[in-house]
C-alpha cells in the first residue's frame, strides 16, 4: 500500500518504459475544473426493488426470495423498464400473481409474487423505483471532447452496497439553499433545490471512480488547469472549488497530507480542511462535495470524495488522472 520494496519497484518500472510503448490518453493536458452543484438523476436498467410493505401479514420479499437491489426486467416474460410500465401490467394482466425475471449480481433469476386486493387496489407489497435522485460536484469537463465527471464515486444502492446499474441519465442546474453542518460520527450535508428540467449533460456511466458522460451545454475556457500526475503533487497547502451558497463557486484552503496511488486507485490523496470560512459554515466535509475538485497552483490534482466519519475535518481524494482514464472506457 505504502510502495514496500520502492527500490526495485523502480527499476522495473525504468526498464518498462524503455521496452513498453507509451499508452496515449485520449483525454486533454489541460481541462476545465468546474465546481458547480450539480443535480444528478440516474435511471436505472430495469425496475430497482429498495423495499417491502407487510399486507395481510404477507411480506413479498421473504416469500418470493427477493432482496432490496434486485433488478426487475420482465414481468409474465415481457420487458419492462418503467415502474408506469409494471403498474400498467398489473392493472390489465387480471391476474392474482405475477412471473418475475430479476438480476442479481448480474445473474438472471426468476421468481413468483403474489397480487394481494388492498380496498380495491391490486399491490404487490414492494418497494421500486426507476430512477435515483441526488446532489453532487462537477469535477471536470474536458474542453476538447466535452466529456465530464462527477462525484468522483459510484452511487450505490444502500442496502447492498452494490453499484446500481443504469440505463442513462442526466446532470442539471441546480442551487444549494442551506448547509447542515457535520458533527463527529454524523455528516452533513448541502440542501438544494432541484431544476431538472434545465439539462446540463448526459450521463453514460455510472463506476467506482465516478459518474461520466457528455455536457451538452456551452463552456467556458477561459480557465483550464494543468492535468496533475502524482509526482505532480506536493504535501501542504491546496485548495478545493465547491459552492456554500446559491450557485456561486468558492475556492476554499485545504492542506495535503498523504498521497499514494493505491491499489483499487481510489482515496489516493488524505487531506484536511483549514479553511475558517468553511469550516464556521460546515464544521467539515459534507455530502453533496463529492466530486469538488482539488486545485494545487496551476494544476487540478484530483477530487474530494469521502470524509472521515469520526473528524469530518478530514477526508480523502481520488487522483483526477484516474478519473480521466475511467472516462476514457
Amino acid at each position: 500500500m505504502f510502495f514496500k520494496k520502492l527500490k526495485n519497484q523502480t527499476l522495473i518500472f525504468l526498464l518498462a518504459l524503455f521496452i513498453i510503448p507509451q499508452t496515449l490518453l485520449a483525454y486533454s493536458d489541460k481541462i476545465i475544473a468546474s465546481g458547480e452543484t450539480v443535480g444528478i438523476r440516474l435511471n436505472t436498467d430495469g425496475i430497482l426493488i429498495v423495499g417491502s410493505y407487510e399486507i395481510n401479514g404477507h411480506n413479498t420479499l421473504n416469500e418470493a426470495g427477493l432482496k432490496s437491489g434486485d433488478i426487475i426486467n420482465k414481468i409474465n416474460n415481457n420487458e419492462v423498464h418503467t415502474v408506469e410500465e409494471m403498474v400498467n401490467v398489473i392493472n390489465n394482466c387480471n391476474c392474482d400473481s405475477l412471473k418475475l425475471s430479476y438480476i442479481r449480481n448480474n445473474k438472471t433469476n426468476n421468481t413468483t409474487i403474489s397480487l394481494y386486493n388492498d380496498d380495491g387496489v391490486l399491490k404487490t407489497g414492494l418497494y421500486v423505483k426507476d430512477s435515483i435522485s441526488g446532489v453532487g460536484t462537477l469535477t471536470f469537463i474536458d474542453p476538447e471532447t466535452k466529456r465530464f465527471g462527477v462525484l468522483g464515486h459510484e452511487i450505490a444502492d444502500a442496502t447492498t452496497g452494490d453499484i446500481v446499474d443504469i440505463k442513462d441519465g442526466t446532470i442539471f442546474d441546480s442551487k444549494i439553499t442551506g448547509i447542515t453542518r457535520s458533527d463527529k460520527g454524523k455528516p452533513g450535508e448541502k440542501n438544494a433545490i432541484l431544476y431538472s428540467d434545465k439539462v446540463t449533460g448526459e450521463i453514460l456511466e455510472n463506476t467506482k471512480k465516478g459518474l461520466f458522460g457528455n455536457y451538452t451545454s456551452d463552456i467556458d475556457t477561459s480557465k483550464t488547469y494543468k492535468v496533475a500526475n502524482i509526482d505532480d503533487i506536493n504535501m501542504g497547502d491546496a485548495t478545493i472549488l465547491t459552492v456554500l451558497n446559491g450557485v456561486e463557486v468558492g475556492e476554499f484552503s485545504i492542506k495535503i497530507t498523504s498521497v499514494n496511488e493505491t491499489k483499487d486507485k481510489l482515496k489516493n490523496i488524505q487531506f484536511e480542511i483549514t479553511d475558517k470560512e468553511l469550516l464556521d459554515k460546515t464544521n467539515g466535509i459534507v455530502q453533496g462535495m463529492s466530486g469538488s475538485p482539488i486545485i494545487q497552483g496551476d494544476y487540478i490534482i484530483g477530487a474530494v470524495t469521502h470524509v472521515v466519519v469520526d473528524d469530518p475535518h478530514k477526508g480523502y481524494g481520488i487522483l483526477i488522472t484516474n478519473m480521466l482514464e475511467e472516462a476514457e472506457n
